[in-house]
């Protein structure tokens, strides 16, 4: 799973401007959900070959009891809870304010770590001008500065030190392990992931209540269907309390995230009655961003009449076009409807997601689809593809051989892959196409 750190700190210190710089672009965000995270954004970040998630929060009052305010305090304590490292961001140049006392003491009072960093720090020699930083009793100050960069590498290499020592940096490969598909059940609260699992298993192993947001830990079920051994993850998860399970804090985008990269298979939870939400397509581009196979589920299609459906499926072509190669499937977990066909999708989703496709025949689907439709010219030459092979599973990729192919287009890349696609009966996963270039060997002369 990949590490969490957090960015907290009141109002206007550079906390969102980190933020872009760790994760580069805001085209890196992968969860930015309405209603939900609000002033809590979600990116990926990498230092080396180290990767990790980036939580931006809002301006922090811990005191704040009305308002807005209050809002973003609440989210910033729910950013803090899913971090494994926080970032306390300091203004270096306006210096330290009560604001950050009540801050420090909040953080101490936690007891996991942290570490202070001076954004704004730049032109500023020496330790004494931020030296009052130290009065907050959370260790060493790191001066950064966000705007130009400046000290963000050491700033990070920090932090993962502080990660506990069981904490993986790097994200775990979601490979075919001892025969078990493991599953994703993801989608947003109150989607009906709990009463799904709970259908399935047939007990009261994953508590579900009719309220948003009742579960918090990702939970791995043991399951077991016709021989098929399963591994079934509720993204919004559940805490142990004694014998029970307790449903506790809020969802979490975090553990969907997590779950998402370990799991072989997502299956993708919309509520019928809602059409496409925001959070919905965010989930779903994270998962296709991971190369994930994907099957789609349309829970409470029992609660919508004809009107609703054509509405829904106009929705799902606008918001899930990326979506095409996934099954679609239309159920009630509460009434146990639509279930059974769930099952043969995983398997075929799963299957296509690790199938192996030998190089001649690669090759020769390949040939036979530029002896059907050529790639257009590109410049003065016609792209020229000689060979293909597998590059890669969960999700396939294919690599085709070739010269001149820099510019071709997507649309012959979208022909390609629905050429591969048939072949190879590939249906609920993502498939790549790669191009590498030959040398040229006078390129150097």
């Amino acid at each position: 799973m990949k590490p969490v750190l957090a960015l907290v700190g009141r109002p206007n210190v550079g906390k969102s401007t980190l933020y872009n710089r760790l994760t580069k672009t805001r085209d890196a965000i992968v969860a930015d959900l309405p209603g939900l995270t609000r002033d809590r954004h979600y990116g990926s970040a990498r230092l080396g070959k180290r990767e990790f998630i980036v939580i931006d929060t809002g301006g922090f009052e811990p005191r704040a009891e009305a308002g807005i305010y209050r809002e973003m305090a609440k989210q910033t304590r729910q950013a803090v809870a899913e971090a494994d490292v926080v970032l306390f961001v300091l203004d270096a140049r306006s210096g330290l304010s009560a604001q950050d006392h009540d801050i420090a003491n909040y953080l101490r009072k936690l007891g996991k770590p942290c570490l202070l960093v001076a954004n704004k720090a730049e032109g500023m020699l020496g330790t004494a001008q931020w030296s009052e930083f130290y009065e907050l009793g959370l260790g060493e100050v790191l001066p950064v500065s966000a705007a130009h960069g400046q000290g963000v590498r050491e700033m990070l290499e920090a932090a993962l030190d502080r990660l506990p020592l069981t904490e993986a940096a790097v994200a775990v490969p979601a490979e075919a392990d001892e025969g078990v598909i493991r599953l994703a059940v993801a989608g947003r609260p109150n989607v009906g992931k709990s009463t799904l699992i709970n259908t399935w298993l047939g007990e009261e192993r994953l508590v579900a209540f009719d309220q948003p947001g009742t579960t918090r830990d990702a939970i791995s079920v043991p399951f077991e269907r016709n021989g098929q051994k399963f591994e079934l993850i509720d993204t919004a998860g559940l805490r142990r309390k004694g014998r029970v399970f307790e449903a506790v804090e809020k969802f979490s985008v975090v553990k969907t995230l997590q779950a998402i990269e370990s799991a072989h298979v997502v299956l993708l939870l919309l509520d019928a009655s809602q059409g496409v939400t925001d959070q919905d397509a965010h989930i779903a581009g994270f998962a296709l961003e991971h190369g994930r196979a994907v099957v789609v589920a349309l829970n409470k299609w029992d609660a919508i009449d004809s009107y609703q459906r054509e509405q829904l499926q106009r929705s799902i072509e606008s918001r899930l076009a990326f979506l095409k190669f996934a099954s679609m499937h239309t159920i009630s977990a509460l009434k146990r409807q639509g279930l059974a066909p769930l099952w043969p999708a995983i398997a075929q989703a799963h299957a296509s997601a690790f199938k192996k496709m030998p190089t001649p025949l690669l090759t020769r689907i390949l040939q036979e689809s530029v002896a059907l439709q050529a790639p257009k010219r590109s410049g003065m030459y016609r792209p020229k593809m000689r060979y293909a092979h597998q590059g890669g599973m969960n999700p396939p990729v294919v690599v085709i051989h070739g010269n001149s192919l820099e510019g071709v287009p997507d649309s012959y890349r979208r022909f390609l892959e629905g050429r591969f696609r048939k072949a190879f009966d590939l249906v609920g996963t993502p498939l790549r196409i790669e191009f590498k270039i030959a040398d040229n060997p006078y390129a150097k002369q």
